[in-house]
């Protein structure tokens, strides 16, 4: 909240004070009161809003691939797709099997986030595809390439070409080393 507007709220609430002192009505004080503080917590809120739901991500992406982007408006996930570099320009994965796939995306994730690779549900509905250790973690630590280890449990073999859609990615907010101590204890409360 800017200075100016917590001094201009501080003189209201000295204000109000002063009339409280004074013959004026104390139910129609408290309700201004009411009001002030209402409309601060507002402010509180928007401010809260405009610092901790935005974030910025950077990438660098060496594959011919499109950068990764939000496809509708309200998404989580933004797609995360294959970069297959062999001769044969696709990869095949067995029934039963797993196979790493590279992508060509190196993310910057800032301290405080981490994103997590996940599914997509279409692959796994339609053909069995998944991800061997889903939910992935990228913590802020890492700068290396994501690759992301599908597994086929469906019962066709499944062909994964160059710039195939094969995950998603969420950023998410974690309490993680620096935002989170751990303190061993001999008992716990039971909630």
């Amino acid at each position: 909240m800017e200075k100016n507007n917590l001094q201009s709220y501080l003189k209201k609430l000295e204000q109000l004070e002063s009339e409280l002192n004074d013959d004026s009505d104390p139910d129609e004080v408290m309700k201004q009161v009411n009001d002030v503080l209402n409309n601060i917590s507002k402010d509180i809120q928007v401010e809260v809003k405009e610092h901790t739901l935005t974030a910025t991500l950077k990438f660098v992406n060496r594959s011919d691939n499109p950068d990764p982007f939000f496809a509708h408006e309200g998404d989580s996930g933004f797609d995360i797709r294959a970069y297959v570099m062999n001769v044969d320009g696709f990869i095949v994965v067995d029934p039963g099997k797993f196979k790493m796939i590279s992508t060509g995306l190196y993310f910057e994730v800032n301290k405080g986030l981490e994103i997590q690779i996940r599914p997509r549900s279409g692959l796994a509905s339609k053909n069995g595809i998944s991800i061997v250790n889903t939910p992935c973690t990228i913590d802020s630590h890492y700068r290396g390439e994501i690759k992301i280890i599908l597994i086929n449990f469906g019962e066709e073999r499944f062909t994964i070409k160059n710039g195939d859609r094969i995950a998603q990615g969420v950023v998410c907010p974690v309490y993680g080393e620096g935002n989170l101590s751990i303190i061993k204890v001999k008992n716990y409360q039971k909630p």
